[in-house]
């Protein structure tokens, strides 16, 4: 994601979103509804049980530090294989925890490999990673920044923003957490971390068969990298449509015809009741605009969960570029408070869920490798429905009428940013 100075892009609009009457006036103001430690009394949310899909695999919905937690004891309880992917992976003491546990399972005969990227850990003292490869872990750096560390093509604008984890080609792990402290809190490590600086985000767990497609997408991501060639190698794709069973995943590759778009637009035009979608960063093409005013129109009740802050100012200001024609057409708008929401989910009409790697804009669509799983079952919908439903407890909700009024000034950095957001 596009890092940028957030004073370069501060903005009186604030005042106006302060003013609006939510549920979290009832609310203590203790709760920043982010799971930091176990147990559902810091957040009010209890882990959910594990749904057993169609095909007999299990998949579990987890959040915050929880879900990071999660992954990490499978990575603990590792006999065979570990296959990890991240976009950032930290040099902090979350870091630090998963690189011992990997260097200890690699030497005790375990293949462990870790593709992580170069931008999104370019913060990271490369030691971390020295210190993994000489404890046996196979150690991939994607699309390097640096033109001298390449040794195929340099593609400094593809990143790979994926997160996934595989256990012993059983156990999948994927979602929108980075391993980092940020993520984790005091759930990994013994890392103090401010809960305003946590980042609100949701994982899943998935078991059975399943994990054989997972595995196909990180070993030909991993070839492409290592190896180089088209980019379109490190494409997978399996049971979009569902006619293979419950669970679809989608692996998707910077294309000239996305994929990533395509199902979308399938899942956003053929919503007959309800779409609830939760977007970290959220500046999409006009077409998906479209999609959701013509849905609100047509009577699905359309709702969107965006962020009051986040790690680049800008993409705020891109996504409130669109509200005005948004209210208009009918959809609801909340704005997640106290904390940064990272989360990146699909709820469709309570039956389809898209839960992953994914932001709702041009980087993630046209520019990224990003990852997302596709699950077709109406009892993890609900699950996914009450945690959406959980968050409006911690937002406020944009009326249009207070919309309306934002100063001109506003209205103009807005129009300037939404011009522009094929550059975030």
């Amino acid at each position: 994601m596009l890092h940028v100075d957030p004073a370069m892009i501060s903005s009186p609009t604030d005042e106006i979103v302060a003013k609006v009457p939510t549920k979290l006036a009832v609310q203590t103001g203790v709760s920043r509804g982010i799971n930091t430690e176990p147990g559902a009394e810091d957040d009010g949310w209890s882990i959910t049980d594990p749904v057993i899909l169609s095909d007999d695999a299990r998949v579990r919905l987890i959040k915050d530090g929880e879900a990071l937690h999660c992954w990490y004891d499978a990575v603990c309880a590792a006999k065979k294989s570990i296959f990890l992917e991240t976009y950032i992976f930290a040099h902090d003491e979350t870091g630090r925890t998963f690189q011992r546990e990997l260097i200890k399972k690699a030497r005790a005969g375990v293949r462990a490999f870790v593709m992580y990227d170069s931008f999104g850990s370019n913060a990271t003292d490369r030691a971390l990673f020295d210190e993994m490869r000489a404890g046996g872990v196979h150690v991939c750096e994607f699309h390097p920044m640096l033109p001298w560390n390449c040794s195929y093509s340099w593609r400094p604008f593809n990143r790979n923003h994926s997160k996934l984890l595989i256990i012993d080609a059983k156990f999948v792990g994927l979602g929108g957490l980075n391993i980092a402290n940020e993520y984790g809190g005091s759930w990994v490590s013994s890392a103090d971390s401010d809960p305003e600086e946590l980042w609100r985000d949701c994982g899943i767990s998935l078991e059975g068969r399943v994990a054989a497609d997972f595995a196909t997408s990180f070993r030909r991501t991993w070839l492409y990298a290592t190896h180089g060639g088209r980019f379109v190698r490190a494409l997978t794709s399996h049971n979009l449509d569902g006619a293979k069973g419950p669970v679809g995943l989608l692996s998707s590759v910077p294309s000239m015809g996305s994929q990533l778009s395509r199902l979308l637009e399938q899942l956003l035009g053929g919503a007959r009741k309800s779409i609830d979608l939760t977007a970290a960063y959220f500046a999409p093409a006009d077409e998906l605009i479209h999609l959701l005013c013509a849905a609100a129109k047509k009577g699905v009740q359309v709702r969107l969960m965006l962020p009051s802050r986040t790690d680049a100012r800008i993409m705020i200001t891109a996504a409130r570029s669109f509200y005005e024609q948004l209210l208009e057409a009918g959809i609801v708008i909340y704005e997640r408070q106290h904390v940064k929401l990272h989360a990146k989910t699909l709820v469709i009409d309570d039956e389809v869920s898209v839960l992953g790697s994914t932001n709702f804009d041009y980087r993630s669509i046209d520019y990224n490798c990003e990852l997302a799983a596709v699950i077709r079952s109406s009892e993890f919908g609900q699950q996914m429905k009450a945690l959406f439903e959980h968050d409006i407890s911690f937002s406020k909700r944009i009326e249009s009428k207070d919309w309306r009024h934002r100063p001109y000034m506003d209205r103009l950095v807005q129009w300037a940013v939404n011009r522009s957001r094929t550059l975030l």
